[in-house]
């Protein structure tokens, strides 16, 4: 299982930070945040997508994925008019090309909340429309999408393992797979094992971190409540072979460098 740095906690710092401590403390890859001032898409496209790509080669830091942006500031395709779904539309276009040009693997992305007057269907057939013009355009480009489900303190579309292999049967494509964030299945009293067997091969990607069991928040691994030895070793029995990115956000924004080293010190010593 190949471990990776989540870049959104740096944001206070240059993004150089990220690629040194990647490197220095022992991550496999970076998944690379995609907000002001580091990564933003349009701002790759006019030109700072050279930079990015000088620091992956600079310290041999590959960018396995990249998450743009896009749970509601100031793009969400889940809420408001159609020119601002068709807008974030093209704003998640964008940031695929941009990931396809930087190599990496996948974008990630997660559906946000739909606001308090749509309907289950109206939420459902947005869903999948916007679904699958994204997933045209990464047919076209040979780039993956990988879906996540979020929390209900966070979404009220996408929540489970369930949704997710609700949207792979209506929008069957190879370049559309999923991922489980260990924090939503938890705080909802649902499997994280689950996922594997609902998703199966569609299982492509995780996000590892701890939690307190009655919210969104991110914790350190290790200083949550979550059965965190248990589960590396449970994925280490199923012989998971994909990514798993440290998702530390903003709770530890003041010292990411200090944060991040912990994390993966403490992850390394669960999975052994």
């Amino acid at each position: 299982m190949k471990i990776g740095m989540f870049t959104s906690g740096y944001q206070r710092n240059p993004l150089e930070d990220c690629f040194i401590d990647a490197k220095r403390f022992g991550y496999d890859y970076i998944e690379l945040w995609g907000g002001r001032p580091h990564a933003f898409a349009p701002d790759l496209k006019a030109g700072d997508i050279s930079l990015v790509r000088g620091l992956i080669d600079k310290y041999e830091m590959p960018v396995r994925g990249y998450t743009p942006e896009h749970n509601a500031y100031p793009y969400n395709f889940m809420i408001g008019s159609e020119a601002q779904r068709r807008d974030a539309v093209e704003y998640l276009k964008l940031s695929m090309d941009m990931a396809k040009e930087m190599g990496a693997d996948f974008t990630l992305m997660s559906p946000a909340n739909a606001g308090y007057y749509a309907t289950a269907r109206e939420i459902w057939e947005r869903l999948i429309q916007t679904m699958r013009e994204l997933t045209d355009h990464a047919e076209k480009i040979g780039h993956k999408i990988v879906l996540e489900a979020l929390t209900p303190y966070e979404s009220n579309v996408c929540k489970s393992a369930n949704d997710l292999a609700e949207v792979f049967r209506q929008v069957n494509s190879p370049c559309l797979v999923g991922m489980c964030d260990i924090v939503p299945p938890y705080v909802q009293h649902e499997s994280i094992m689950a996922y594997f067997d609902k998703l199966g091969e569609k299982m492509y990607h995780m996000h590892v971190i701890d939690s307190d069991g009655s919210s969104d928040t991110h914790i350190m691994p290790g200083e949550g409540n979550l059965p965190l030895p248990e589960l590396m070793q449970e994925l280490k029995e199923r012989d998971y072979q994909g990514t798993a990115t440290i998702e530390l956000v903003t709770s530890y924004i003041n010292e990411p460098r200090l944060y991040a080293r912990r994390a993966i010190r403490n992850l390394r010593a669960m999975m052994e």
